[in-house]
């Protein structure tokens, strides 16, 4: 393969004491909460017309 680097320093590794941030804190983000409440109302709104409106 070719190299394609700029000759730039890769950054260093995390340091091992912090720990990796993941789904848990994905989700306490408030536009991806406000997202999946919007997509969840949607979905309740939904089910329920189909169950008693239909």
């Amino acid at each position: 393969m070719v190299d394609t680097s700029r000759g730039e320093v890769p950054a260093p590794p995390a340091d091992p004491a912090e720990e990796p941030r993941g789904c848990l804190f994905a989700l306490s983000q408030p536009p991806l909460m406000i997202f999946l409440t919007v997509i969840g109302s949607l979905l309740l709104m939904a089910a329920l017309h189909d169950l008693f409106l239909l």
